[in-house]
């Protein structure tokens, strides 16, 4: 037991059904973006690939993409992929097929994910049932259990790769992750030794979300008319997406930064091409 753990919780890149608001995708991947994302956080996070003492990671696609993308330094020193803890309790919340994680007989027939040790996938592990279950009750002891479970754990430095629904419960915190963002945490030294062993926040680290991939690409192909319309009409879907009565508060929060962060890039693109139409003359 190390009470006195850091532990790095990380939320995956952006995903398939980040972009769509499309929950019917069956374990939803990483986007192309996404897995820049997740590859943008490496050097970001430097330090913490020569600390993790351990990795666990959510056993859907878009969290095992994430680890093996962002965290490939400390994959390679810890081992490689089979030693990455694939944790069924980290899966993500809800019953939608996006939120699902696949059998462990389909993953290991892809190249892809069959690099994992996946013998902790039971057949019951994406049933969403029992344990699984995605209700209120059930999902505030899974958080309770995986808090538990971090705190036996004897490393020092834990790295976590979940989910951001999964991730609210278990730090018990309606904070709107960003893509690949990670957050560091230790166990409140006043209840470490409760059932409820409480997280605190202690430092943001980064959010590979975060990095200036679109933006560079937006002023690069600033005097494409195209470039900037596609910028448009992600805002306008923003805007959609931000009026259906059907988000979580959550999740309106999410999609508020990420608004905010389009508008930003589009006032900036639109400022460059203005500036490259002077200069054209």
């Amino acid at each position: 037991m190390a009470p006195t753990s850091r532990v790095f919780l990380t939320r995956h890149a952006q995903a398939e059904h980040n972009v769509a608001g499309d929950y019917t995708i069956l374990d939803a991947p990483l986007t192309p973006l996404g897995k820049k994302q997740a590859a943008a956080l490496g050097p970001v996070i430097a330090s913490l690939q020569q600390e993790a003492d351990v990795l666990i990671s959510s056993p859907l696609r878009r969290t095992l993409q994430t680890t093996m993308l962002g965290y490939k330094d400390a994959v390679e020193r810890l081992g490689g992929p089979k030693h990455v803890v694939v944790l069924p309790q980290m899966q993500e919340c809800s019953a939608n097929p996006a939120d699902t994680g696949s059998d462990r007989a389909v993953l290991e027939s892809d190249p892809e994910f069959s690099v994992f040790e996946l013998s902790a996938l039971t057949p019951e592990w994406n049933s969403k049932a029992g344990f699984y279950a995605p209700d209120s009750a059930s999902l505030d002891a899974r958080a309770q259990w995986l808090r538990q479970y971090l705190r036996a754990r004897p490393e020092q430095n834990i790295v976590a790769v979940a989910h951001g629904d999964i991730l609210r419960h278990m730090i018990q915190e309606e904070h709107p992750w960003t893509n690949a963002e990670v957050r560091l945490f230790q166990f409140d030294p006043a209840a470490v030794d409760s059932d409820a062993c409480p997280l605190v926040a202690i430092q943001n680290v980064a959010a590979g979300g975060h990095t200036d991939y679109e933006l560079e690409q937006h002023l690069q192909d600033a005097t494409d008319d195209t470039s900037l319309s596609a910028v448009e009409s992600r805002v306008k879907q923003m805007y959609v997406r931000l009026t259906t009565p059907t988000r979580s508060q959550a999740h309106v929060e999410s999609q508020a930064s990420e608004l905010e962060a389009l508008d930003r890039r589009l006032a900036a693109a639109d400022a460059k091409k203005a500036q490259l139409e002077t200069q054209l003359g």
